[in-house]
């Protein structure tokens, strides 16, 4: 038998389950995620410009990322279908080849939002790439991971500069 408090994602067989949330308090909850996607100089410029054939690639990006957040529980076979609150996503350049992508995502729930910021910031990644495939197949989606993290029983989580 397995110890359900360390394994909470396991029933007794040892197959997967939802994790049942039934008992948990109700808390406010806020994840940001961030990820990276690096491409040519010029793809970067035509973004920032706005002049890529397919359009706004951030505001297409932005609503994706929205979207994405909105749909994990249908990507992501164990995450609990969520009222989200608040979704948000900013858009800054590392440098002239990077552009940085950062998911907030606010609930008041049983169970966190971190899947949701991280599933976010991945389909905004991934509709950057679809909207500048033409002039740039090398891009590349990187360091996907999880910046913050607040409420409910583990606490706060933050990841540090050297992480």
């Amino acid at each position: 038998m397995l110890d359900e408090k360390r394994f909470t994602h396991f029933n007794e067989q040892g197959r997967g389950r939802m994790v049942d949330v039934t008992e948990k308090n109700v808390t406010f909850r806020v994840a940001r995620a961030q990820g990276k996607v690096r491409m040519q100089e010029s793809t970067l410029r035509e973004i920032k410009k706005g002049t890529i054939a397919k359009g706004d690639v951030l505001g297409v990006a932005q609503v994706a990322g929205v979207l994405g957040a909105k749909q994990t529980p249908q990507l992501i076979p164990m995450c609990h279908p969520l009222l989200l609150t608040g979704v948000d996503l900013n858009f800054s350049y590392q440098d002239e080849k990077t552009l940085v992508i950062e998911a907030t995502v606010k609930n008041s729930g049983q169970t966190g939002v971190e899947m949701e910021a991280l599933t976010a910031v991945s389909i905004a990644a991934l509709t950057v790439y679809d909207m500048c495939k033409a002039i740039d197949r090398g891009m590349e989606i990187l360091e996907i991971r999880l910046m913050e993290k607040k409420g409910g029983k583990s606490g706060h989580y933050f990841r540090g500069e050297n992480q």
